[in-house]
């Protein structure tokens, strides 16, 4: 999920470990662990002259369960050492830095497998994209209660019983919440499923994703052999049905799957893309497991890439499509908003 929330998350773990030694200290150390996945990003970038290869850095190793198991040893290790000297000698030990960078770097990845961009949960292992998509990567009601009950605990010296309490406030309504979203998907899933019987498509298979900063508004896209065919629902329309269908071609033939860089973008977008050709002899790549945008000029997607030759290899930049060049992120979420709100 998003960094805010990572943080929020990393800092409850590093209360659990440790706020009754260390107070207040423990949420900074554990929104450094929650942080430290994500690092990746970065370090792909470094690593990697290609982009392609620098995106699927992302949620790779650095999300393991392994690497958690591995940072947490060497973390823990290290912060034991620098803090348990002068005035704070053997007032924490080595078993407790290591349970709380494990605690707040494993469920960073442990998170980020119920959204639907995927985390490589068991490398080196396998690299299997766990992804059950019940919740956007951003999603306002998980996080902001969460961070508010944790803000109120600061306030409260470590050993004071109410900072237990606003804990367990802060943990178990994000926990409730992100139940709901569980059980929701099962319901939306229902619903894409009789709305599609409803439009006759003989489908291969469908996929369902929240859209950004909630969990009302929903997008659907099945596909059939040479096309998809996507579509909106809110929870607060009037019809519990799919609208607003569109239909989009694959174009899978342009780039064949025996080329590799496609092949690993195929596999990262979970085969839900398609493909265009630019007048210049570039491509449009759009990962369709997000939702379009609609800003009045046609339905767009929101996660598109062009891809170039370079030497024997694709490489790629961000595409920026007409409606992104002429609006604000405002416009395009004040148009979510008209949306969640039913029709």
């Amino acid at each position: 999920m998003d960094s805010l929330t990572q943080i929020v998350l990393g800092a409850a773990c590093g209360e659990i470990a440790m706020g009754k030694k260390i107070g207040n200290k423990a949420l900074l150390f554990g929104a450094i662990g929650g942080t430290i996945p994500d690092l990746d990003v970065f370090i792909g970038n470094l690593i990697y002259s290609n982009k392609i290869d620098a995106m699927l850095f992302h949620r790779g190793f650095m999300h393991s369960m392994f690497f958690a198991v591995l940072a947490a040893f060497l973390l823990g290790f290290l912060m034991y050492k620098l803090y348990d000297k002068g005035k704070r000698k053997d007032t924490t030990t080595r078993k407790d830095w290591i349970w709380l960078f494990f605690l707040s770097i494993f469920t960073h990845p442990l998170l980020d497998c119920f959204t639907g961009y995927g985390t490589q949960l068991f490398l080196p292992f396998s690299d299997y994209r766990v992804a059950f998509s019940n919740i956007s990567v951003a999603d306002v009601a998980y996080t902001v209660p969460f961070l508010v009950c944790l803000i109120v605990m600061m306030f409260f010296n470590r050993k004071n019983p109410k900072r237990k309490l606003w804990l367990k406030l802060g943990l178990g309504i994000s926990s409730i919440y992100m139940l709901f979203t569980i059980g929701n998907k099962f319901y939306i899933n229902s619903v894409f499923e009789k709305s599609l019987a409803e439009k006759g498509i003989d489908y291969q298979r469908y996929n369902t994703e929240a859209s950004i900063l909630n969990n009302v508004l929903w997008f659907g896209i099945a596909e059939t052999e040479t096309e998809y065919h996507v579509a909106f629902y809110s929870l607060f329309d009037t019809k519990n049905v799919f609208t607003e269908w569109k239909v989009l071609q694959k174009n899978h033939d342009l780039i064949p799957k025996s080329n590799p860089d496609l092949a690993r973008l195929a596999w990262f977008s979970n085969d839900y893309y398609s493909l265009s050709e630019n007048e210049d002899g570039t491509y449009l790549y759009n990962d369709l497991r997000y939702p379009l945008v609609d800003m009045g000029n046609g339905s767009k997607p929101v996660f598109s890439f062009k891809l170039y030759r370079d030497g024997n290899r694709f490489d790629m930049k961000t595409y920026v499509h007409d409606f992104e060049r002429n609006t604000t992120i405002w416009d395009v979420l004040a148009a979510f908003w008209e949306r969640i709100k039913g029709k």
